[in-house]
């Protein structure tokens, strides 16, 4: 074939190798990603944790479905059933419960300084699950990340010694969805960014909906309307729309540089935290923010850094 034929010009044309606007889709899905946090906290105001976490799931499983339904995607095989269990498992279930129940009682600006290690976990996650073997810079970025995450917990929950169920439950969401987003990253290449989300969307719909009727059985949901607007966003755009901005972004790439835009989404918390809620950010709040933020950062880029030649 021919360096001009037309046949190579439209496989250039439909999967670009570099595109200026997959670092704009990225910053896109980090922005809907951002408002999770507060938004969540929000939803808590007025809603039953465990309805928000699961209710919110209920609305993406079902855009899921549609969106599978119209495209006729195939089905998955053999043991990548298996893989998004547990990718919804992470994504789906175990981080928007934990989350849920943690800010019903922590400030929003506190949950986005913990969650900002969330870059860091899932290159960590990516790394064991990949059986990659990084430098000692990454595992020592990794680790100062992790102890500046418990440090300012445990300086936010009364002094040293100290740590609440709270954190504890948000930690245990950054575990979860680390792993989601590892195992999410290696499916995709089979069946497809948006479909693997979907996909796992769907193996968890049946469990999500169960937990949603039945919390509405006991403790029929009664909220305000802007209460009612922030878990309608939790569902369409934060478990379901933001993911296909980010995939995309991911897909037209560079694929490091886009991926580290994920660093952009504590800081954009903290900020919606301030402006929507009106949470006042002390010095403990912003330099633990700054130094989880900077330690994740650096796993990053360490871990996506070309290995040396010899």
């Amino acid at each position: 074939m021919r360096t001009n034929d037309s046949a190579t010009l439209l496989v250039r044309d439909v999967l670009p190798r570099r595109s200026p606007a997959g670092l704009w889709w990225g910053l896109l899905g980090v922005a809907a990603f951002s408002f999770t946090v507060p938004l969540t906290r929000v939803a808590d105001g007025g809603l039953s944790p465990l309805f928000v976490g699961s209710g919110r799931a209920v609305v993406a499983g079902a855009l899921a479905v549609l969106a599978l339904a119209l495209t006729r995607q195939q089905l998955p095989q053999g043991k990548q059933w298996l893989r998004l269990a547990v990718i919804a498992g992470g994504i789906v279930v175990g981080f928007p419960l934990l989350t849920s129940f943690a800010l019903a009682t922590a400030p929003a600006s506190h949950g986005a300084v913990v969650v900002a290690l969330l870059p860091a976990a899932t290159a960590t996650a990516a790394v064991l699950r990949g059986r990659e073997r990084p430098s000692a810079a990454f595992w020592a970025a990794t680790a100062v990340g992790a102890l500046a995450a418990i440090g300012f917990a445990v300086v936010q929950s009364g002094g040293l010694g100290t740590i609440g169920v709270t954190d504890i439950l948000l930690f245990g969401a950054v575990l979860a969805a680390a792993i989601g987003y590892a195992e999410g990253g290696l499916l995709a290449r089979e069946l497809g960014a948006w479909q693997t989300v979907s996909w796992a969307l769907v193996v968890a719909l049946p469990l999500m909906a169960v937990l949603a009727g039945a919390t509405m059985a006991s403790q029929p949901p009664s909220a305000s309307p802007m209460q009612w607007a922030a878990f309608a966003y939790l569902g369409v755009v934060s478990m379901f729309l933001g993911y296909f901005a980010w995939y995309r972004g991911l897909a037209l790439g560079p694929m490091a540089p886009v991926s580290q835009t994920q660093l952009v989404q504590p800081v954009l918390s903290l900020a919606w935290a301030w402006l929507l809620l009106g949470e006042s950010l002390s010095w403990t709040t912003v330099l633990g923010g700054a130094a989880v933020v900077l330690c994740a950062g650096t796993a990053v880029r360490v871990r996506l850094a070309p290995p040396a030649r010899p």
